[in-house]
């Protein structure tokens, strides 16, 4: 019976070690995983930046392919002025203005609307004026102002009525 216990605890150290080199095995196996995990995320984080430069190079090589013809017009107005053909010349100009503002507008942009109340989300009262007018309302467009989709690019620059002066 004295070799009894002692069985017992070469059974318990061989269950020991055996559970032991179990979990590191698991601990190999989760730590190569989590290997391969980092790697995929670092090349999808690669190719996700590659894919959106070109994207945006795509972008702009649309955008500057649409603004060419209007680069040839404002030459030609360029031209007009050259030549001392003034009416060539305005009519150039408003040509080169309607291509680049239709351009623009197609692309999304809209001009801030500055009639009525003074909206400070997307006007931007440089001063405010003694004024018939009603008090708060844009009286005067300095620079007008633009929105692309929802979002103001450059607010409107206005004068804003302020109560009339009343002399006593």
């Amino acid at each position: 019976m004295p070799d009894e216990p002692q069985v017992t605890e070469e059974t318990q150290a061989d269950e020991g070690g055996d559970e032991l080199a179990a979990l590191q095995a698991e601990r190999d196996e989760l730590f190569a995983r989590l290997q391969r995990l980092a790697a995929e995320f670092d090349n999808f984080r690669k190719r996700n930046a590659r894919e959106s430069a070109a994207l945006t190079d795509r972008a702009n090589e649309r955008l500057v392919k649409e603004l060419i013809p209007i680069l040839d017009d404002l030459g030609r107005a360029l031209e007009a002025a050259g030549e001392h053909e003034e009416a060539k010349l305005e009519e150039g100009v408003r040509l080169v203005h309607r291509s680049l503002s239709g351009l623009l507008v197609k692309e999304g942009l809209a001009e801030i609307e500055t009639d009525g109340k003074f909206d400070p989300h997307v006007h931007e009262a440089l001063l405010s004026q003694p004024s018939d007018e009603e008090e708060g309302s844009v009286i005067e467009v300095v620079q007008k102002g633009y929105k692309l989709g929802d979002k103001v690019i450059r607010p409107a620059r206005v004068v804003v009525a302020a109560p009339p002066i009343h002399e006593a």
